[in-house]
This record gives structure tokens, C-alpha cells and sequence, in this order.
């Protein structure tokens, strides 16, 4: 099936790599959004023709406004620009490339218009998944994930009749760069150590979280509104190689396993066209050349994010929000060399020891969950 792509985020490596696969699979691409990449998205425009180009920034807008001045794309910034580009009309596919908690309002506005949502953005069902999905019900909005764990895990339900048969979700982990060292260990990284993950290519923020293992909480997380599932049916397991995605477990005894090549074009591609299949430019997994596979239990001790993250996940209300909202923001103060690796958990169980959790919340809530988290991490390194 072509699709009709608008494309938040098109300046990261998910939305690089969808614009890949669009261009290998023939789907137009009517809109893209980029932060302050202005030289990137003048590229992409240039290559894709969409009908809507934004950069978030107004200052890049402007410069990207001028070197555009002889296309017809239409120009806008902010984060009114983001809005238009996930309800955009022409569009009948929204991937949610944007990092962190700033995917949430667009993701809302997508599924309000009944869009397909290619969820790349994990933080907006941690963050307010009750509400998204429920949202999505209503509006008769698919929601398709694209992250490699989640896709896997929704290959394998399509193996079912239905989700009662399902006993438990199985989510892999590659333990990232530090798998096996002691707190001490840990003490002593760098941020070019924690930047160079063993099997996957990724953005910055995404292979911190990967290092410290809060990635893998927020899947946890992410998988019991997704899928709506308890998270005493979800285990995590660390498997090295990154060739089996995530496993499902039915009630008969019998394992669904997703395998692939650490590439993110396959879950990337089946978000788009399911619920069939295509020809595309993932790499085709060569069992023969595998190497043994491995799986061990994660250590939530020495790795707190992960701790602090199944905590929370148990807790529930805008504990999430806090979560997310204090390592967006430690980890942001990691990337500019501003705290070490383990104060990422320290400052992050700082805000959830400071900020109020609310049950049921509404979204200005979460919103204020998630602010509050920020200034708790800011107000600590002052």
C-alpha cells in the first residue's frame, strides 16, 4: 500500500531512515519537521517536494524560509507548525520521530484527525498512555509502533486470535555499552564511552538511555499501555546480539520470536504498510553467520534507571511524567558534560522523591508532572 508520510522528526535517525524507506517503497512524503537542522531539511525538501516543511525554531525557519524561496513548499515554525504538519490533510500517515515529551501534543493532534500513528516517540504513551490510547479508541486511530521491541512484539500478536491467549510479553535488551560493570565501573565513564553502543546506530539521547538502561524501562512501561498489559506479564531479558527483537508468550507454552538484523528499516517499514508486507531496504538477517544467542536476567540494582523506571511503572498516575521529565533533563545535563553518568539515576530519584504524584490525571497535569520533574534535576545542579 503507498502511503502519504508526514514525517515529525525527519532530522533524527528514525526519520532519516524513514525517508529511506520511503524512498525504496514509493510512499510520498506530503510533510517534515526538523528542530534547527536547516541545511538537512532544505535537502529533503529539495529530494521529497513535501507540501509542508517546519522548523521548530524560528530562527532556522527563516534561514530555511529564504534558501526554499524557489520551491512551493510552505514554510512554518514553532510548535503550531508541528500541529499542522500531524493534521495535515494530504496526510494519511503521521511517524512520530520527535524526541522526548515534545511528541505528546502532536501525537494527540494525529490521532484526533484519525491518522495511522508510526509511534517512534516512546515518552508519549509513558507519559500519558491511559490517554492516548483511549484517544485513539475513540477517534479510530491506528497506532502502529516502530520502536524494534514493540514491533516485534506486535508481529508476533498477529500470530493470535486473541489477547487472552497471550501469558506474557518478552522484551529483549542489549545491555548497551556497560553490560556487567559494578557501580564503580560505572562511576569512572565518559560520555563518549556511553555514546558508543554496541549494535545499534542511534541519536544521542536515545543511546544514553540505552547505556543507563532507562530505555528499556521506558519500553516496559510503553508495552503495558500499548498493549494493555499488566507489568506482571512483561519480563525483560538482556540478549547481547540484538538478532531477537522481543518474544511473545501464549498460555499453550509456545514462543513467538521476532528476528532481525539490527536495522531499523524493517519496523520502520511494517509500521507503514500493515498489515501487509513489501519488499524494502532492511538487511536480511543471515542465520547462518549468527552467533550463539544469548539471554541473561537485567541487574535493576546497578543499573537504577531501570529500577527507578519498574518502580514506577507499578505506581502508576504522573509518576511516569516525573520519570520521563527528570531524565529527559539529566540526560540532557550529561550530554553537555555538566554531571557524571550515575547522577542520571540520582537526579531523576531526586524529582521523584520531590514532585507529588497525581493518580488519573488529565493532560495539564501530566504536563505539569512533567515540568515540575525538570526543575526538580535544574534546581539540583544549580
Amino acid at each position: 500500500m503507498r502511503r502519504i508520510l508526514s514525517v515529525l522528526g525527519s532530522s533524527g535517525s528514525i526519520g532519516r531512515q524513514t525517508l529511506k524507506v520511503a524512498k525504496a517503497c514509493g510512499h510520498d512524503v506530503a510533510a517534515v519537521t526538523v528542530n534547527r537542522s536547516v541545511e538537512l531539511a532544505e535537502a529533503q525538501v529539495r529530494e521529497f517536494k513535501p507540501r509542508l516543511a517546519v522548523a521548530v525554531d524560528q530562527a532556522a525557519a527563516a534561514d530555511l524560509r529564504l534558501r526554499l524561496a524557489d520551491t512551493d513548499t510552505r514554510i512554518r515554525s514553532g510548535p503550531e507548525g508541528l500541529l499542522e504538519a500531524a493534521s495535515l490533510p494530504e496526510a494519511d500517515t503521521v511517524v512520530t520521530a520527535i524526541v522526548g515529551v515534545a511528541g505528546l501534543a502532536p501525537t494527540l493532534t494525529a490521532i484526533d484527525c484519525g491518522k495511522r500513528i508510526a509511534l517512534a516517540n516512546k515518552e508519549t504513551l509513558v507519559c500519558a498512555g491511559e490517554l492516548v490510547m483511549a484517544r485513539a479508541r475513540e477517534k479510530g486511530a491506528e497506532i502502529v509502533p516502530v520502536d524494534s521491541e514493540h514491533s516485534a512484539i506486535f508481529q508476533c500478536l498477529q500470530g493470535c486470535r486473541n489477547r487472552g491467549e497471550v501469558r506474557r510479553l518478552i522484551i529483549t535488551a542489549s545491555g548497551g555499552p556497560f553490560y556487567g560493570k559494578s557501580c564503580k565501573d560505572l562511576s569512572l565513564v565518559t560520555k563518549d564511552q556511553a555514546l558508543k553502543h554496541p549494535n545499534w546506530a542511534m541519536g544521542a539521547k536515545i543511546t544514553i538511555d540505552s547505556a543507563t538502561l532507562m530505555n528499556k524501562g521506558l519500553e516496559f512501561i510503553e508495552a503495558m499501555r500499548l498493549y494493555d498489559m499488566p507489568g506482571s506479564r512483561i519480563q525483560i531479558v538482556i540478549h547481547r546480539e540484538s538478532i531477537v527483537h522481543s518474544l511473545v508468550e501464549f498460555e499453550d507454552g509456545a514462543i513467538l520470536a521476532q528476528l532481525g538484523s539490527a536495522d531499523m528499516c524493517l519496523p520502520i517499514q511494517y509500521a507503514l504498510t500493515w498489515p501487509e508486507r513489501a519488499p524494502g531496504p532492511a538487511k536480511p538477517l543471515d542465520l547462518l553467520s549468527c552467533p550463539p544467542l544469548t539471554f541473561q536476567r537485567p541487574d535493576p540494582e546497578t543499573f537504577r534507571c531501570l529500577g527507578l523506571a519498574l518502580a514506577c511503572a507499578e505506581r502508576g498516575g504522573t509518576s511516569t511524567a516525573i520519570l520521563n521529565g527528570a531524565n529527559e533533563a539529566a540526560v540532557a545535563l550529561f550530554l553537555e558534560d555538566r554531571i557524571a553518568f550515575l547522577d542520571i539515576p540520582r537526579l531523576v530519584e531526586r524529582a521523584l522523591e520531590r514532585v507529588a504524584v497525581v493518580d488519573n490525571p488529565i493532560l495539564d497535569e501530566i504536563f505539569e508532572a512533567d515540568r515540575a520533574a525538570r526543575q526538580a534535576v535544574y534546581d539540583a545542579v544549580r
